[in-house]
């Protein structure tokens, strides 16, 4: 078995992107569509590198996959089907993500919250192909309730569950979010060997280094601020809702969120032949503003 694993990293929002490939057949992960909120513009520029990559070694894209519906960019997932094919796909909890978002940007009729916007739902130990790889769906819960990692060889892609070991770990204050819960993902994550590559959705580097995304479960053992010293359950509940409680909301959380649930694709156009994204006033509570 060949695992070629390529990064993409978008600066804007400190995402990375995956291509994973065995030399011919390949998945997607957690793809980005730039978007400028002033302007409100969409733009393909990092979509488009990834693609560039693809077309370069011939890929043959099978799977594109969301490890959840993000908060801080677009998703890429509609715009890389649209260009190369592949089948969608996120965590079958997807639908609790849609129902609860749904009803805060009371979406109109056209919209149903049941999985449908993606063209495969993953569930917990769902096994799938990708040419002569073979990837493990595992729901990992907390960020969100919907949260998906992706185990193929010896790597696991961790989504926004655990970040760099000098960053810490995912927050767990958005609707349907859980540090209990995110705390025994985790450890789920952590049970595997300890050589383990751990390939992470998000970097935010200190100035002294340079972004990265790879490191190993041993790793995060050993030297992840937020637990190494194996701490417990009680401790990092209590460190994790206190962090939380003073984060803002991350910028884009409206924008991306009213996309991300339809697997990236933009609302449907109305009447003049335009896309709208809708802002409810006074609504959304999340880190520092649940106390507004």
């Amino acid at each position: 078995m060949s695992l070629i694993i390529q990064p993409f990293f978008h600066a804007v929002s400190g995402t990375v992107s995956y291509v994973v490939s065995d030399g011919q057949a390949a998945a997607v992960i957690d793809s980005v569509l730039d978007f400028d909120a002033a302007s409100g513009r969409t733009g393909t520029t990092s979509a488009d590198a990834l693609l560039a990559h693809v077309r370069a070694h011939q890929l043959t894209v099978e799977w594109i996959l969301e490890t959840h519906a993000h908060t801080d960019h677009l998703s890429g997932a509609d715009y890389v089907k649209a260009q190369v094919g592949g089948r969608s796909a996120t965590g079958e909890r997807i639908r609790q993500i849609q129902r609860h978002f749904g009803r805060l940007f009371n979406l109109d009729a056209d919209f149903v919250p049941d999985g449908r916007a993606f063209d495969h739902l993953l569930r917990d130990g769902e096994t799938f192909r990708v040419g002569t790889l073979e990837f493990t769906a595992l729901l990992v819960p907390g960020h969100t309730p919907a949260d998906m990692a992706y185990r193929v060889g010896d790597a696991v892609f961790v989504g926004d569950t655990l970040f760099m070991p000098d960053v810490g770990t995912a927050r767990a204050d958005f609707p349907g979010g859980d540090a209990r819960a995110l705390y025994h993902s985790i450890q789920r994550v952590l049970a595997l060997p300890d050589a383990t590559r751990v390939f992470v959705c998000h970097d935010y580097p200190p100035q002294t280094r340079a972004p990265a995304w790879q490191t190993t479960v041993g790793a995060q053992k050993a030297e992840n601020i937020h637990l190494k010293g194996g701490v417990t359950e009680a401790a990092f509940v209590a460190m994790r809702s206190a962090r939380d409680a003073t984060l803002a909301a991350p910028k884009l959380i409206l924008p991306a969120l009213q996309v991300n649930i339809r697997a990236g694709a933009l609302p449907p156009a109305e009447s003049n032949a335009v896309s709208y994204l809708k802002i409810p006033l006074n609504a959304l509570q999340v880190g520092a503003q649940k106390g507004v």
